[in-house]
């Protein structure tokens, strides 16, 4: 008797209801699907109060799942995508510089940089990219046994095959490399120091002739995937889409003002999360709902102000409203559903969490900033992470951390617990944190590794097609979409005049100077 009490005792406490959060989630193998939009502003989802009524899907993923609001990013596309493929701050890897910043003259200034010559003595751009040495939470999954597959937006590299995403993890790559694309013709309208059109439209890295709206194609393919990749091992599915971003081109069936670019930015909102419905669909028809960590995130703030309301800021800025971002976790049985956390999140902890519900040992990988957040999702547990840094010394932007309650941007100090829409710089009142976080963010800018001179270049800087060799071997269907496209392009341009925006200076960045008008058409009038 004393034997069968024993061991239905042991039975009892290995019973699922005495497990820790962490313990139920650990080494799952969960399929883990991550969702990320890009530009969209905190106050554009009906879960965060908006009365438009353009998000239905997205609303009821947050009704069954957990909404993060203090999910943060970085300020731009490229870091964030960074961040959260290598779990690093971006100042690590280079990252807070985008592949087209070194073809800017604005921009290269800011590192005692002109514009690189090719052979012919045309200007072309270094060539940057994620570095080859970073294992990407692709790499380890991989090696763990899941499929991996990206479909949509990449950002971290366009021309050499090492910087692609098949270079860096994954098995299965469909979208665009760079940073954005026109949703209908598949080029990129400018990727400076060019300022014509290039076909950046790929599937497993060749160039594919599609016709369609990139959010609709982008789903399409994540929806295959669900359906044909689940059966035989566990999928992790990046889905990265280039909506909201520009250029503002209405989605099909827009029955708006064309004339009006707020009209055709709820548009392109409302085919955005009918898109996400179509994959939370999939999942469902897949029979993989519970099996499955879904998550959907946002890569950094919107372009207009009002859309990151109640926070300061845009894309672009270190402010709240560039870098707080919508965020909302479903996997049944670990999330409550309708539930919130306040705790702070940054999107690089994603790499060390998906390594615990993978069952992968993170002391096997490197070092990095990524923080394991499983009892935090899963569980009643207060976040590890008391601090954030957005940028360092050196960075494109401000010098910017978040530490506990204050966050040091620049010169400023603002207390985002009491003062969340950063209305108040209490920089001349609290001089000691002031002096205490300029010390961390010293600290860290030491830890930047050397850039070295960029010696690689394009060589053509205005190819037909992304990815090198892509572009070795050219379809005549592509040359013609790309000359049509081209021949629709400004030839001419004023002085100090160029297709992209200027670099930010302090504070506050104007994302149209210098730039495109509001449907990416054309210089701005």
């Amino acid at each position: 008797m004393k034997k069968l009490g024993l061991l239905l005792a042991l039975s009892i406490s290995l019973s699922p209801a005495f497990l820790t959060a962490e313990e139920k989630a650990s080494g799952t193998r969960p399929h883990i699907i991550f969702v990320l939009s890009d530009d969209m502003g905190w106050a554009q989802p009906g879960f965060h109060g908006s009365e438009k009524g353009l998000t239905p899907n997205l609303d009821t993923l947050a009704e069954e799942g957990l909404r993060l609001t203090a999910h943060y990013t970085h300020s731009v596309c490229a870091p964030t995508r960074g961040a959260f493929l290598t779990g690093k701050y971006s100042f690590r890897n280079w990252m807070d510089w985008r592949s087209e910043d070194f073809g800017k003259p604005s921009y290269l200034a800011k590192l005692g940089l002109t514009l690189a010559k090719n052979s012919k003595g045309e200007d072309t751009r270094r060539i940057h990219a994620m570095d080859t040495s970073e294992v990407t939470i692709a790499e380890e999954l991989q090696k763990a046994g899941y499929f991996t597959a990206l479909t949509g937006k990449w950002h971290g590299g366009e021309w050499l095959p090492e910087h692609l995403p098949m270079g860096q993890g994954f098995l299965h790559q469909y979208g665009h490399y760079a940073w954005g694309i026109d949703y209908y013709t598949k080029t990129i309208v400018h990727n400076a120091p060019a300022r014509f059109a290039v076909y950046d439209w790929h599937r497993n890295q060749k160039p594919v002739d599609e016709e369609g709206y990139a959010t609709d194609l982008i789903a399409d393919e994540a929806a295959r995937l669900i359906q044909t990749r689940t059966e035989e091992q566990p999928l992790f599915l990046y889905v990265a889409f280039n909506a909201v971003h520009g250029p503002l081109n209405p989605p099909p069936g827009f029955e708006g003002d064309g004339n009006d670019p707020l009209a055709i930015r709820d548009a392109m909102l409302k085919n955005l999360d009918d898109n996400i419905g179509k994959i939370l669909g999939a999942v469902d028809e897949a029979g993989i709902r519970d099996n499955t960590l879904f998550i959907f995130a946002n890569d950094n703030g919107p372009v207009l102000e009002e859309m990151s309301a109640p926070y300061r800021g845009t894309k672009n800025t270190t402010f709240e409203g560039g870098v707080r971002t919508p965020c909302v976790v479903r996997w049944p049985g670990h999330t409550e559903p309708g539930s919130t956390t306040d705790e702070m999140f940054f999107v690089a902890d994603w790499f060390a969490t998906f390594l615990n519900v993978a069952g992968i040992p993170q002391k096997e990988v490197t070092a990095i900033d990524s923080i394991d957040m499983t009892e935090v999702l899963f569980g009643e547990a207060k976040s590890k992470r008391e601090q954030i840094i957005f940028d360092v010394e050196g960075s494109v932007r401000l010098p910017t951390i978040r530490s506990g309650d204050y966050k040091l941007m620049g010169d400023m100090l603002f207390n985002i617990t009491k003062d969340p829409a950063e209305t108040t710089d209490i920089a001349a009142d609290q001089p000691e944190v002031v002096a205490e976080l300029s010390a961390r963010l010293k600290a860290a800018a030491a830890e930047r590794p050397p850039l070295g001179d960029k010696p690689l270049l394009m060589e053509d800087p205005l190819p037909y097609v992304y990815g090198l060799e892509e572009s070795s071997d050219i379809p005549e269907w592509l040359k013609k979409k790309v000359d049509a496209v081209r021949a629709t392009q400004p030839t001419e341009w004023g002085p100090g005049e160029t297709p992209w925006p200027q670099a930010p200076k302090g504070a506050v960045a104007s994302k149209m100077d210098g730039g495109l008008d509001e449907k990416g058409a054309g210089p701005k009038k």
